[in-house]
């Protein structure tokens, strides 16, 4: 006879099997109906708070847009990045006059309920060299766009065209050569709403703020009608007539670590005095005079802190640092794979090789977590200063016990790619895996791999460095920028409610929030 299994997506512990034998002599059939009856419920009850912790989002957000209605506007926004350029779709029903609301903007839908997204590569700096080349590049982009917008709204339609990290890189005249190409042409060949100040590079502050805006939109902290049970926070508005607080809805903090930067954005509630090009301060709401909507955000961006620039910098550091010590004690060390440098930053026994073929460095990992913390931390370059962060930038005060932050990017990778801990972050719980992971042989981290133990995006590259990155970001947010181990309210995520949360929702909803006035 076989045996019935329960598991019920209980945890791990809680599964139990009964021999189909056993099962008669231990039940009545009205208990047997009871038990059942009650492992249905009991997965029914798990799948739907799944359910619905992941449609959360408005059921019309995922509806084909209605194009024949005329009451519908429309946006566009040109994300000119690094690796390639994506133009996003957005449109918004008309303004509702409430001026303690703003625009409903979301992501347009085809006709497959798809939203309107299109994206081709290289990046447009790429370019640099021949600037006449920019409007020919960017053409199939906005003649994507154009086929989705009805006609008659095209020239109410704005559009803006906004360059990030990798054009900002670029000599300010090959910049120019190329954002005057695009101004010139685009509106020869297209009817949008399309003025010179529509195309620009944004600076790192602006991406970080434009972030924030689009993750607390999504979440809804900008709506003021608040429920009960609901986390709040008292904002001293500066200019405002109202000498005390204002109480509305806590916004989320945004934590966001690439491959070459980190950043952090965050609202400052009290009017503490923060240098001017650290701090944000806008109006979101359509109505410059009222100050519900005023926010004051937080924003620094750490070029060379990102995961794979982190890295860089540290096989540099070992690279020279070993020529160094073997030159004066005499030694050989890394110089051939049968002498290697030990690496605690590298899974147990993986061996690896770095650096230019004239200074070749041989590696062989000794998978030890906390030594590899200890050693990253001078490249936080922190000072002994109160109430700074990475390389001494300064860190107004966070209320830890009355704050939410989302990671993005490394900071869900580091934690869900090999881990599996993406979502609610804990501390000890991380570095407990963390520890684990380091000190596995490598030999069995390949097997794990093979067997499609990771996450389907889990590649090679991520197996060798997650030991490195996830001492990595540990130390970066607790010992850069200073968060507690204790701390609960961090969620690392992919996706909020089911959407990738671009920038560029929150560029449109800055640039477009004084619409509904004109």
């Amino acid at each position: 006879m076989g045996r019935i299994s329960f598991s019920c997506l209980f945890p791990a512990s809680w599964h139990f099997s009964l021999s189909s034998q056993v099962l008669p002599r231990l039940l009545t059939p009205s208990l047997r109906q009871l038990l059942f009856i009650g492992l249905v419920q009991c997965y029914v009850n798990v799948n739907k708070s799944l359910w619905f912790k992941r449609h959360l989002a408005r059921v019309t957000d995922v509806d084909a847009t209605d194009t024949s209605n005329p009451n519908l506007n429309y946006g566009l926004v040109v994300d000119c990045g690094s690796s390639g350029s994506r133009v996003f779709v957005y449109c918004w029903p008309r303004h509702n006059g409430n001026p303690h609301e703003l625009l409903d903007i979301r992501q347009m839908r085809d006709q497959h309920r798809k939203p309107v997204v299109m994206k081709i590569k290289p990046g447009i700096s790429e370019l640099a060299k021949t600037p006449e080349k920019a409007s020919n590049y960017i053409f199939p982009l906005l003649s994507f766009a154009a086929q989705h917008i009805p006609k008659n709204k095209h020239q109410e339609t704005p559009l803006y065209i906004l360059c990030t990290a990798g054009m900002r890189i670029l000599p300010e005249s090959q910049q120019e050569a190329l954002l005057e190409d695009l101004r010139t042409d685009i509106p020869v060949h297209f009817n949008f709403l399309f003025s010179d100040s529509h195309v620009e590079v944004i600076s790192g502050k602006q991406e970080g703020v434009y972030a924030w805006i689009g993750i607390n939109f999504v979440l809804g902290r900008f709506n003021h009608v608040h429920n009960d049970g609901e986390a709040v926070v008292e904002v001293h508005v500066p200019g405002s007539d109202q000498q005390e607080a204002l109480v509305r809805k806590r916004t989320a903090g945004v934590l966001d670590m690439g491959g070459v930067s980190t950043q952090i954005a965050y609202e400052v509630p009290k009017t503490e005095e923060v240098a001017k090009n650290l701090l944000a301060e806008f109006n979101l709401g359509c109505d410059a005079h009222r100050t519900e909507h005023v926010y004051r955000v937080y924003v620094s961006t750490f070029l060379g802190f990102g995961g794979n620039a982190a890295r860089q910098r540290y096989e540099e550091s070992l690279i020279r640092n070993t020529a160094t010590r073997n030159k004066l004690l005499g030694q050989h060390i890394g110089e051939t794979a049968e002498s290697p440098l030990l690496d605690p930053c590298l899974p147990t026994d993986l061996q690896d090789e770095i650096g230019p073929s004239t200074q070749k460095l041989y590696l062989r990992g000794t998978g030890d977590f906390d030594q590899c913390r200890q050693i990253l931390q001078p490249f936080l370059n922190r000072t002994n200063e109160t109430q700074t962060s990475l390389s001494g930038i300064y860190q107004p005060a966070i209320d830890y016990s009355n704050s939410q932050f989302y990671g993005f990017s490394e900071f869900y990778y580091c934690t869900e790619d090999v881990l599996r801990m993406g979502g609610d972050y804990n501390a000890s719980k991380y570095a407990q895996a963390a520890k684990s992971y380091c000190g596995t042989q490598w030999k069995t981290l390949r097997e794990r791999f093979d067997s499609g133990l990771y996450a389907s995006h889990a590649d090679l590259h991520r197996l060798k460095y997650q030991c490195f990155k996830s001492a990595w970001m540990y130390e970066v947010l607790h010992s850069g920028f200073s968060f507690p181990t204790n701390y609960k309210n961090l969620k690392t995520a992919l996706l909020v409610y089911d959407k990738e949360v671009q920038w560029t929702l929150g560029a449109i909803l800055y640039r477009t929030r004084f619409l509904p006035l004109r």
